[in-house]
């Protein structure tokens, strides 16, 4: 076992934990509620946001505790996304992490309902004072999780992704359009280290431009999996780009050049990590791994 998937391990461990602490019991007239949330969040997955958050807060020697619920935060944001992503009124998956999604097993309106719990919850732990004791490093997480997450984030990035279906996008067009979806809460992800260590503008500079970077190298690395992977491993069906005919890195460079294109963001997000020497190791390593990974 590699010194990344070592780390990537006892993360995953750590962070499973402290979500299934937050996380409210199956119990009670809202039962099915928490069940779905539950069901979305505890099923799998490889925990990168919160692993970014970890090793990124080890950058600036921040306490285990504070940085594991920020962790747990950013995985429920994430989570949500997922759920309401995979419903019919969107990008209509029944697969995810290789079981049925959430309004499969608990039906749309569950679905809908678990996904906004979720969402509030994240925000619910980051206000907490167990998140850290200084408030105004609490709000300062919560605004920068609302503006990754929003209308000027992800969830702006969504309403683009379902317009482009309509539109013919070059590569400037899917580059932003993936920024947006996925690389903001990458981006949250990287940087909250030092948004809970107080770090100068120069740190939070490298991390926003290693994150900008390691994002479009992931994003890259999954239209390759959607179009050239299969569904038992990857883990959700594929080729739904190609169907949709949906613009992508792969359909406007082709998989050679993107996959040219993957390798070069990812050694460019390693350069930008200079400023912290050896202690940014693992974030060099996650470069590499966003792109060689098989799901």
């Amino acid at each position: 076992m590699s010194r990344l998937q070592q780390a990537m391990a006892e993360a995953t461990e750590s962070v499973n934990a402290t979500l299934a602490q937050l996380l409210p019991d199956a119990d009670g007239s809202e039962a099915q509620l928490y069940e779905a949330m539950r069901y979305a969040t505890l099923g799998g997955g490889k925990r990168l946001r919160p692993f970014l958050v970890l090793t990124g807060a080890g950058l600036f020697d921040i306490a285990q505790e504070y940085a594991l619920r920020v962790a747990a935060a950013v995985e429920f944001v994430h989570c949500y996304s997922l759920v309401h992503d995979d419903l019919p009124a969107m990008d209509d998956d029944d697969l995810r992490r290789g079981r049925p999604a959430c309004h499969k097993r608990f039906g749309e309106a569950t679905a809908v309902l678990a996904g906004d719990a979720l969402l509030t919850l994240a925000f619910d732990v980051l206000s907490a004072p167990a998140t850290h004791p200084d408030p105004e490093v609490r709000c300062a997480l919560v605004q920068a999780l609302a503006a990754a997450a929003g209308g000027h984030g992800m969830v702006g990035g969504q309403m683009f992704d379902l317009e482009a279906e309509k539109m013919t996008l070059d590569i400037d067009g899917v580059t932003r359009l993936q920024q947006l979806k996925t690389g903001a809460l990458i981006t949250f992800a990287c940087e909250s280290g030092a948004i809970l260590g107080r770090a100068e503008e120069p740190a939070r500079r490298a991390l926003r431009a290693y994150a900008r970077d390691l994002g479009l190298a992931f994003q890259i690395a999954d239209d390759l999996l959607d179009a050239e992977g299969s569904e038992e491993v990857v883990g959700k069906k594929v080729g739904k780009d190609a169907a949709a005919g949906k613009a992508t890195f792969v359909g406007i460079l082709g998989a050679e050049q993107a996959r040219a294109q993957a390798r070069m963001c990812a050694e460019r997000a390693a350069a930008h990590l200079e400023l912290f020497g050896e202690k940014a190791g693992l974030l060099r390593d996650v470069a590499r791994f966003v792109i060689e990974r098989r799901a």
